[in-house]
């Protein structure tokens, strides 16, 4: 994973065992590689000792000694490679211990954060991937984004996914209370990713993925959600939206993360990828009943989904496709209408970078051949090209911003070494182009950008340091101008 890490990067290296000597010279290569690119090794590597048992408690050791905000390990759950007929069950082909110390290790960092209190942000190498792939494009698990929101009350809380679970934190009544957090909230022992909706009411609501050890062998993965009625208060109870592939643990371990939308007469539209790598989907209503999951069948997908309402009321769904740099679009027209597929969109996104824009039925992407930032909704012939191609992962926003006057959508993405870049355009043009501004220091998670109670573009992100940090645009300021940056 070295030649994944970003420039710069200071590396601590942990090995599960001492390597063959053809082991050790692709690893003197990678090394040597990452300092070209400006990384550094500050210690001597790590190496654990299987046979004597407790790997969760020597990496929990580590960790101490390094006191890390990001750890990046492996997939605690690969994907089978083929079915055995015979058992029904899945193969995988996938090195036994490499998925045991990935989940040694999410139980090493989530008590590692526990006894710190520091939000460690864990990034899962999805098995599998293309060696090419930087880190944050090969994650098993979604890097977060939309997960700053505006309350009923209008004040601000940001959601972030950590090794512990969800972490918060909270805005003040006032500018001059400043923020409190960051905070765990109550829940299941969740992997490390969240998907953060808000509401047709306000509320917001987090979606993951649930992992509960079982008594016999195994664990059970489910979907799971919970909601934020009043801003500060306790997240509401977690809710389980279960798994479509509930009658085999081996299979449902598998489950990809979940997205999802709410419809014009309020219901509740989950996704997930299934065992399959088609789509299942399962709604539920305002008051609580749950229909059955339904698989969508069609393109095979990777764990890439998102999904937001349509304008005749249903619900679009977009997943990128597994074995082609291309997409699958889902839909219903109305909130009666059967599901559709469109598998011919104009949308090849580079993994890791598919988002919901904050124009109404807008979806953001990466082009897989050069990164740009592009912009398509349904319907469109060809997508709209926004510059940016620096930086990874998804592009977050906010549209009907007042720039001197003028409704405008205002963007923010990872730059250059993980500084924020921040880009406007006219509302409905984004075809007259967007200039890009990098700002800031370099964040452990994608930017995020929300209104406070004033009107006023908050971008948010996270320094190296785990602390939150917020910039406000300043009102009546020639062009977008934005106060500098504090730390909370």
């Amino acid at each position: 994973m070295i030649h994944s890490e970003p420039s710069g990067s200071a590396i601590e290296l942990v090995f599960l065992d001492g390597g063959a000597p053809a082991e050790h010279r692709v690893l003197e290569a990678a090394v040597a590689q990452a300092k070209r690119r400006g990384c550094s090794f500050p210690g001597e590597p790590f190496l654990l000792y299987p046979e004597e048992g407790n790997l969760a408690g020597q990496i929990f050791e580590i960790l101490r000694d390094i006191g890390p905000v990001r750890v990046r390990t492996l997939d605690p759950d690969p994907e089978h490679t083929g079915v055995d007929n015979e058992r029904k069950l899945p193969i995988v082909t996938e090195p036994p211990a490499r998925g045991q110390v990935a989940r040694s290790t999410l139980r090493a960092a989530r008590r590692y954060q526990l006894e710190t209190g520091t939000p460690v942000f864990v990034d899962c190498r999805r098995a599998g991937a293309d060696p090419a792939l930087p880190a944050a494009a090969g994650s098993r698990y979604p890097r977060p984004s939309g997960w700053l929101l505006t309350g009923k009350d209008g004040r601000l809380s940001a959601y972030l996914p950590t090794a512990a679970g969800v972490v918060r934190w909270t805005e003040g009544r006032t500018e001059a209370e400043g923020w409190t957090g960051p905070e765990l909230l109550a829940g299941p022992e969740l992997m490390p990713g969240l998907t953060v909706l808000q509401g047709p009411e306000g509320y917001a609501y987090l979606f993951g993925l649930s992992r509960t050890k079982r008594k016999e062998s195994g664990s059970d993965v489910e979907v799971v959600y919970a909601a934020q009625y009043q801003t500060g208060r306790p997240l509401g109870p977690w809710t389980s939206v279960g798994n479509p592939n509930a009658s085999s643990w081996q299979k449902a371990r598998e489950t990809g993360f979940p997205a999802a939308a709410f419809d014009a007469n309020g219901d509740l539209h989950v996704f997930v990828r299934n065992f399959g790598h088609s789509v299942s989907v399962r709604r539920q209503t305002p008051k609580g009943r749950m229909s059955g999951w339904e698989a969508l069948g069609g393109l095979r997908v990777a764990d890439e989904l998102v999904a937001f309402p349509a304008a005749q009321g249903g619900v679009h769904m977009v997943a990128r496709a597994r074995d082609t740099a291309s997409a699958g679009h889902w839909f219903q027209q109305d909130v009666k209408a059967p599901w559709a597929e469109d598998r011919r969109i104009p949308v090849s996104p580079y993994p890791g970078s598919l988002s919901v824009a904050p124009e109404s039925g807008v979806v953001r992407f990466r082009y897989a051949g050069s990164n740009e930032v592009c912009v398509w909704w349904p319907g469109a012939q060809v997508p709209i090209g926004l510059g940016g191609p620096e930086g990874l992962g998804p592009v977050a926003g906010v549209s009907g911003a007042d720039i001197q006057g003028w409704g405008c959508t205002v963007l923010v993405r990872e730059g250059t070494g993980g500084v924020t870049a921040i880009g406007a355009h006219p509302d409905g043009r984004p075809d007259i182009g967007v200039w890009w501004e990098e700002s800031g220091e370099p964040s452990a998670v994608p930017p995020a950008a929300a209104f406070d109670s004033h009107g006023r573009v908050v971008i948010a992100t996270v320094g190296m340091d785990g602390r939150l940090r917020v910039a406000r645009q300043q009102l009546g300021s020639q062009g977008l101008e934005f106060t500098p940056w504090t730390v909370h």
